[in-house]
């Protein structure tokens, strides 16, 4: 009998979520969300996904104190360059006798800037274009929906490659170029949501009340837009650290000596054979993610898409 009080509170909190007649919208709200949460907690290759991107969160955000060694400064190259992994250095050195474990967790910090800047910038320039093509019709979503097809008519790395061209290689001109190039699949999913709502008796009884088309948009379509959204942003993450990837290998990306793990890749491909931790190592961390991001965005995509709801 002592122990019940106990049970009962966290048993009461889950009733107060669960309540088939909310009190509020915040319960309202925290109830979804408790639901979703329970939805994908059931899916254990989302929530190992999950443990990966938080992993990669950590890693950057405790590089300093995570990495033993510097990930620019060398050691002695007559006597600690290309050594294999060892309890000195765990995953072996590179060409420039650098602890290619140090640079690999610095170079978490380089991903992660990456793909937050990409999201930040490409997210809503789709989503932006997406809805007003969507809801305007005619003309404006003719002129929008083709610019799209234009930029969905090149591979990304293709494109990214020519906009890096132009703007010169660096890590702020690479993820301007892969923002270009993500945006117009987001304009798409944004575009197909609307022309749904579009019509909906809410969208009319907003229009009665003498709501704006802009008010419309931002506060109305927007919104419910942004679920969609979110699966396909996580799952693009991949393509979007692939993409940076390839840029760092082609030495358009990320320059010398800053740890960019396609870069390394680049470095180690000339040592292959004999050195393959070299190269081998800052793959498996692109792999890693990667499949992370992938398994992440299919869990969500489970618990937000309304269509794939049972």
């Amino acid at each position: 009998m002592a122990g019940s009080p106990a049970l009962s509170q966290p048993t009461s909190l889950r009733a107060w979520l669960l309540s088939s007649e909310p009190g509020s919208r915040s319960q309202a709200r925290l109830g979804r969300a408790y639901l979703g949460w329970r939805s994908f907690t059931k899916n254990p290759l989302a929530v190992f996904g999950l443990c990966i991107v938080l992993l990669l969160i950590l890693v950057a955000l405790f590089a300093d104190f995570l990495a033993p060694y510097s990930p620019i400064a060398g050691g002695d190259l007559r006597t600690q360059r290309l050594l294999p992994p060892s309890e000195t250095f765990w995953l072996g050195t590179d060409d420039q006798a650098r602890d290619i474990f140090s640079r690999i967790i610095y170079g978490s910090r380089v991903t992660l800037f990456v793909v937050l800047l990409v999201s930040i910038i490409a997210t809503p320039i789709g989503l932006m274009v997406g809805t007003i093509a969507g809801y305007l019709g005619g003309w404006v979503d003719t002129v929008l929906m083709r610019i799209t097809d234009i930029f969905l008519a090149f591979p990304r790395l293709v494109l990214a490659l020519a906009f890096v061209a132009a703007l010169g290689p660096g890590i702020e001109n690479a993820v301007i170029a892969i923002a270009i190039t993500s945006w117009p699949p987001y304009a798409r999913i944004a575009r197909a949501e609307t022309l749904m709502i579009r019509n909906s008796d809410f969208i009319a009884a907003v229009k009665l009340q003498g709501a704006s088309t802009p008010r419309i948009i931002i506060g109305h379509v927007v919104p419910l837009c942004i679920s969609s959204l979110i699966v396909r942003v996580t799952l693009d993450m991949a393509g979007i650290i692939l993409t940076a990837a390839g840029l760092g290998f082609l030495g358009l990306g990320a320059q010398p000596p800053m740890p960019e793990w396609g870069a390394m890749v680049a470095t180690g491909r000339n040592y292959l054979i004999d050195q393959w931790w070299v190269a081998a190592m800052p793959g498996l961390a692109i792999f890693v993610v990667s499949l992370g991001f992938n398994l992440l965005g299919d869990g969500l995509r489970d618990v937000l898409d309304p269509k794939a709801a049972k």
